[in-house]
């Protein structure tokens, strides 16, 4: 069983390709930015296993809708998050989230009434302040970017991607990771992501954290270069009802650069009764 995207749910946002396998509980995961639901995909036999995962990509991501009137930011992200749910017919899922998909299901969770049985955030983007100097830049200066030349925008993906790993990851997992945003579409995409990030949208459930209503768990890469594990504390304290692991060594993708040791972690808390 693994990642494959073989079926397609009609969204408020545009068509979003999906994917599920295996048996069990319902799991779902939610990946972020600039990646797709394929950089779960080292993990996925293990999940299936155990569980019936669920995945899809984002509108604007991977294979999903990308066109040059969408909206993509956090608050469509957190609706189609929802809309996902009900097009499956999840009442209470297990929910993996990493980067913006911790926002994403957050809001969805907190704004949209989506009940979740366990919930696991990893190296998430959930509080502000999030997004670095060159990501206000290029918000600031879209036009400009989307003018590039292909290969040096090819040039910019893989430079901005590898800043977030700190870990070699298989030359195969990287270029699919790259692949996406490197068509027309894609790269209007790519940079579309910049100008509609907007810190809003976090602000808006940071004061309800503590109102998550099941069991959670905080995953951190100690050597994240993009969040740094000083947020993933502050966000344990405004959730202190969940449980806090780090991951030494690791950096923003876990997922790729740590399958091995992401799995071991979440086997022990999926397994555990009660709070985790």
């Amino acid at each position: 069983m693994s990642w494959k995207l073989d079926e397609t749910a009609e969204t408020s946002a545009g068509t979003v390709a999906a994917g599920r396998c295996g048996s069990g509980p319902a799991l779902v995961l939610a990946h972020g930015w600039p990646w797709s639901s394929f950089s779960w995909h080292r993990i996925i036999p293990d999940l299936a296993r155990r569980f019936h995962v669920h995945w899809y990509d984002m509108p604007g991501y991977g294979q999903s809708d990308k066109h040059a009137e969408q909206r993509t930011s956090l608050d469509v992200q957190g609706n189609v998050f929802a809309e996902m749910l009900a097009h499956w017919d999840l009442e209470r899922p297990i929910v993996l989230a990493h980067d913006m998909g911790g926002a994403t299901a957050l809001r969805a969770h907190l704004l949209h009434g989506c009940d979740f049985d366990r919930y696991v955030l990893m190296n998430v983007v959930a509080m502000r302040p999030w997004g670095s100097e060159f990501f206000d830049h290029v918000g600031r200066h879209v036009d400009a970017f989307l003018g590039l030349p292909p290969h040096i925008h090819q040039a910019v993906v893989e430079a901005y991607i590898k800043g977030a790993i700190v870990n070699d990851i298989d030359s195969g997992d990287f270029e699919k990771l790259v692949e996406p945003w490197l068509s027309e579409e894609g790269r209007g995409s790519f940079y579309r992501q910049f100008a509609q990030a907007d810190e809003k949208y976090t602000a808006e459930i940071e004061p309800v954290f503590g109102d998550i209503r099941c069991p959670a768990k905080i995953i951190w890469g100690e050597d994240d270069p993009w969040i740094p594990l000083e947020r993933g504390k502050a966000l344990h304290a405004l959730i202190p009802q969940a449980s806090f692991e780090t991951l030494p060594g690791v950096g923003h993708l876990p997922q790729l650069e740590a399958p091995s040791l992401v799995w071991e972690r979440l086997n022990a808390f999926l397994s555990r009764d009660g709070e985790g």
